[in-house]
């Protein structure tokens, strides 16, 4: 299957665009303080809608899919939509033993993916990447280390863990990404403007049939495909992939099942370098 031509990049304003929520969450703080100095009798009032406040962006952050704390690609955008194209992004990679038997796979129903590659794994198997490359695939940015505290991380800590890994990425493909995915979806406040300074979307998903928990492959398959259509972007993992009783990873069960469904729906397996606009830098 040939690829599509890239799209050309978008413009992107210099200046970090804050979000609604932020603004209101400056208003929110300077309204409370206000309010304290001014009638001492409403601080519990005040300081009652800080924490409200703190409590929707804190949820907002654990809603991988949430658009409050800045911009976050969960669906490809309407041309592609309308092209039937969808993307099938894996995470957590690469993985010695599943990533290659994935590649194998991919390649014997020519299609091309996404990995969100950990870069401290890929510059374990380098080879592995640079295969991954050479077929045809997309290779973005997953952070350095997978950190399970990333969310808790301030723009020093975003800059090490994203920066480093952009850089490790780049140096192995030769090719630097413009896609990222938080691990486990999970964010703060304070991202977006590091990934706007990197010229990097935020990317996250459409569905996810939780193949890191899920040793069932209908069960799995069954969240992936419930109402599949053109612009759909797909979670699964190569790494960190749950195993069935036989010990084989869910995943390679999975994988040819839908890649049969996309077919009998037309649908087309895209990266995301073919379908998304890339992200400019920002100051």
């Amino acid at each position: 299957m040939s690829p599509a031509p890239s799209p050309t990049p978008a413009p992107l304003a210099r200046r970090w665009p804050w979000p609604r929520a932020l603004h209101a969450s400056v208003g929110v703080h300077v309204a409370a303080s206000g309010a304290a100095l001014l009638l001492p009798e409403a601080v519990p009032w005040a300081a009652g809608g800080v924490l409200l406040n703190h409590v929707v962006l804190t949820a907002s952050g654990l809603w991988p899919r949430s658009t409050v704390l800045g911009p976050n690609v969960t669906r490809l955008p309407p041309g592609a939509a309308a092209r039937g194209d969808i993307a099938l992004t894996f995470d957590d990679g690469p993985d010695p033993e599943v990533t290659p038997a994935v590649l194998d796979l991919l390649a014997e129903h020519g299609v091309q993916a996404t990995f969100f590659c950990v870069a401290e794994r890929a510059r374990d198997h380098k080879a592995l990447l640079r295969r991954i490359v050479a077929g045809g695939h997309g290779v973005q940015n997953h952070s350095l280390r997978h950190r399970h505290n990333f969310s808790l991380l301030g723009p020093r800590g975003f800059e090490r863990e994203i920066g480093a890994a952009q850089a490790l990425l780049a140096d192995i493909t030769g090719v630097r990404p413009f896609c990222f995915r938080a691990p486990a979806g999970l964010r703060n406040p304070l991202l977006d403007p590091v990934l706007h300074r990197l010229g990097l979307h935020l990317v996250s998903w459409t569905r996810r049939g939780y193949d890191t928990r899920v040793g069932d492959a209908g069960g799995v398959l069954a969240r992936l495909a419930r109402g599949l259509a053109g612009g759909d972007i797909l979670l699964l993992h190569d790494g960190h992939a749950r195993r069935n009783a036989a010990r084989r990873p869910v995943l390679l069960d999975v994988l040819p099942l839908l890649l049969a469904r996309c077919r009998a729906a037309g649908l087309r397996p895209v990266t995301l370098d073919q379908a998304l606009p890339h992200r400019h830098a920002g100051a």
